[in-house]
């Protein structure tokens, strides 16, 4: 399916949005809310550099011989500034390509490293101080271009480093391939540097880069293999890691100014990127920064005395839009003119909060991505479930690019070729992937399409077999849209398959029936030492959870849920003891029991849905009492501020909805009512329309809805439809300190098990 470039769709949205702007945010700059650094430490791994919304060109830090994920570590060495990082990512590194680093003195390649000080991040401008040198820097971005300012002491010897065979490592390492270098004249150079693996096992992958200084340098040099030659202009590439340096004089002119476009299909396109800063003038980037992302943030106007509230908030958001990445015209593995997004890191995380986020404020962008992934299977066999450097990998567990699907489609998300993407969904559950079931596809599927779950056979057996069924009634969801009868009867069968791992039998702390792995022969495992607080990672059966918590994984079809655990009254006991027992397992034996409430790890996206489940027994008031304990005490505006790995914005969009006072259920146009945080929040859409939303009473302890209107009539359910939201309107909530009796008796979200879910 053709779709047009960029200019074609934005302009309708732009006027409307631009209208709010000028009208709004002439006198508001939303970005002085947020700062970067939330999240950064305490295992957040957000990145706190610059770029753009969608940036390609993600311009920070790299600390610590290079190991942490988005490159920065508090309190440890600054290796250098590279180009290209990943926000928030778990498990193996990514990227830290293209790096510069500043010194002063003889030229030293083993140990330029420096502790820093006076480090501070904002929107559009990341500055610190490197102590060892003296030297200040100033960092700013635009899509594909980076902008470097280093001011000097006096010396006359000030050197910038072009460090090619530098980038992340740590688990999961990538691994150096090759790299180039030409010093095209004392204030040019240009290049690229080649790598391997990371966290999604990549094929090799290049980076190419085209600097130009504001200085001439008055002496300069490469590298090879850490050797150093002085005067040498260039370094061919023969798997060896090179670099380059600069040397100026700072006795008079103390401040030297770097500009490099970065590509992914050669110097050339690299040299075309650099265009993209006209200036010497660091601020034309950090304006041009700013502009973007208040486009974004405006279109949430929230009101509330309580400032950190709404620093967590945009900080947030911001988060949300750094990924996935938009790198149309940098596509070096097909040749297309229409939209192309990568970085999806990962769906499996990004599909629950993230993408519903983007769909609902930026359905266009949502379109984009979506028929992005569709492009991909055109191209490389399937959907991907997570994508970096234009390779597919890893997916963890379910085909959760189908939720991304449905989700876009039943919000009514424009210009996606929905045949073709029923096509791809379709593939996911019918073609084993093949070798490498952790590339892409579904994994374990000679099983569940024969025998109904995935058994003990395969790795990631009970979170494959649920979310499975998940994604099943995600491709119903299109089918039914699309008017496939047989498609859909298909799929909303297998929907159900996660019964075919509900053990009846197994009981703990009173309660009966749990998802457990199973054998192919249909026997239950028997193991004295599995437990359903047992966990791990890809080679266990319950991947990034436990059995407690992934029963409580039936999204499409809680009302069966319900009854499976023995009623009403059950799974409310069961819901309450969730988030009240404390964890009996060895919480030091995973990465993701960093902070939990209960048994919820609120650290990890598995649980994000399970505290608005409520609502489906009419309960929402024991929902606001969670979630805002949640945001008040697993949340701050602190660098270790978010619970758990950002995960592309995953653990932001969880916070921005709730506080905000609804949360999706992924792949349905249904929102869950929880406990709105502000006083009011005035949300702008691409249709031009407002969905204004006031909380009278709202405070640190109001935080039970007591009455609410939607559009001037009461509202007596819990949940939304997305018609709802974005058609504008109004949505008035009473708060008060107490649980009341508001939507108790009301209508209940809908279920596959209703006659009519759709």
């Amino acid at each position: 399916m053709k779709i047009q470039m960029r200019e074609r769709i934005f302009i309708p949205f732009l006027v409307a949005l631009f209208v709010f702007v000028s009208l709004n945010a002439e006198t508001k700059d939303y970005t002085h809310y947020v700062d970067p650094f939330i999240g950064a430490d305490g295992g957040g791994y957000v990145f706190p550099g610059v770029c753009m919304p969608y940036g390609m060109v993600k311009l920070g830090p790299d600390c610590n011989e290079l190991t942490e994920n988005a490159g920065w570590q508090s309190g440890t060495n600054v290796v250098g500034f590279s180009h290209t990082h990943l926000n928030g990512s778990g498990g193996g590194c990514k990227y830290g390509n293209v790096l510069f680093m500043a010194s002063t003195g003889d030229i030293d390649l083993e140990n330029y490293s420096s502790p820093y000080d006076q480090a501070e991040a904002q929107v559009g401008m990341f500055s610190i101080h490197l102590s060892k040198y003296d030297i200040y820097v100033r960092l700013s971005a635009t899509e594909h271009a980076g902008f470097h300012e280093y001011t000097f002491p006096e010396t006359q010897k000030a050197n910038i480093f072009v460090d090619l065979g530098k980038f992340l490592a740590s688990i999961e390492k990538q691994e150096f391939v090759g790299s180039e270098v030409r010093i095209l004249s004392d204030t040019e150079i240009e290049g690229y540097t080649r790598v391997r693996n990371g966290w999604n096992f990549s094929k090799a992958y290049t980076v190419y880069f085209y600097a130009k200084f504001d200085t001439h340098a008055e002496s300069l040099g490469t590298w090879k293999n850490g050797k150093a030659q002085a005067g040498v202009r260039s370094q061919s590439d023969e798997n060896t890691k090179c670099g380059a340096w600069f040397t100026f004089n700072t006795m008079e002119k103390k401040t030297v100014k770097v500009k490099v476009g970065i590509s992914y299909m050669g110097c050339n396109k690299a040299r075309e990127n650099l265009a993209e800063i006209a200036s010497w003038d660091i601020e034309e980037p950090h304006q041009r920064s700013v502009t973007a992302w208040n486009e974004i943030l405006s279109q949430i106007d929230v009101e509330t005395s309580a400032e950190e509230s709404k620093k967590i908030f945009y900080s947030s958001v911001y988060r949300i839009f750094m990924q996935p990445v938009d790198y149309s015209g940098e596509n070096p593995m097909w040749s297309s003119d229409e939209p192309y997004y990568g970085d999806y890191h990962a769906i499996w995380d990004t599909f629950r909060a993230t993408h519903p986020f983007i769909n609902l404020f930026r359905p266009t962008r949502g379109g984009e991505m979506v028929q992005s992934l569709v492009n991909i299977y055109e191209h490389d066999k399937f959907m991907p479930d997570a994508r970096s450097s234009h390779w597919s990998g890893r997916t963890q567990a379910g085909s959760n690019c189908d939720m991304l699907v449905a989700d876009a489609y039943v919000k009514g998300i424009k210009d996606v070729d929905w045949e073709q993407a029923l096509k791809a969904m379709i593939k996911n559950a019918t073609v084993p992937p093949g070798d490498d079931e952790r590339q892409y596809g579904r994994g374990g599927l000679w099983d569940y399409n024969r025998i109904g779950y995935v058994s003990t056979s395969f790795e990631r057996g009970c979170s494959r077999t649920f979310e499975y069924s998940a994604n099943d009634y995600a491709i119903a969801t299109l089918a039914k849209g699309l008017g496939k009868t047989e498609i859909y009867q298909e799929f909303i069968k297998k929907a159900s398959s996660w019964e075919n791992l509900w053990n009846p039998n197994i009981e703990s702390f009173g309660f009966k029936g749990f998802a457990w792995p199973r054998n192919n022969d249909g026997t239950w495992l028997d193991d004295p030492d599995f437990t359903v607080f047992s966990s791990g990672s890809f080679e266990h059966q319950f991947y990034e959870t436990f059995s407690w918590e992934l029963s409580f994984y039936v999204p499409h079809d809680i009302k069966r849920l319900i009854t499976k655990m023995g009623g009403k009254e059950q799974f409310t006991k069961r819901l309450d003891s969730y988030f009240t027992i404390t964890f009996p397992g060895k919480r030091d034996e995973l990465l993701f029991y960093t902070k939990m409430v209960g048994l919820c790890q609120i650290s990890n996206e598995p649980c994000f849905l399970t505290p608005s489940l409520y609502a489906y027994v009419g309960e929402p008031y024991k929902t606001a009492r969670i979630v805002r304990q949640i945001l008040a005490t697993q949340y701050s505006s602190a660098s270790d501020g978010v619970p758990g790995n950002d995960d592309s914005g995953s653990m932001g969009a969880w916070y921005a909805f709730h506080s905000l006072g609804f949360y999706p259920n992924a792949g349905q146009d249904v929102y869950l009512i929880s406990s709105p945080v502000f006083k009011r929040a005035t949300l702008t859409f691409e249709n031009g329309k407002q969905m204004i939303i006031t909380s009278i009473n709202s405070s640190d302890k109001n935080i039970y809805i007591q009455s609410c209107k939607l559009n001037g009539k009461q509202l007596d359910r819990c949940w939304l439809r997305h018609s709802e939201i974005v058609n504008g309107g109004t949505l008035e909530f009473i708060m008060g300190p107490e649980p009341s009796t508001w939507a108790i008796n009301g209508e209940l979200p809908p279920s596959m098990s209703d006659s009519d879910p759709f």
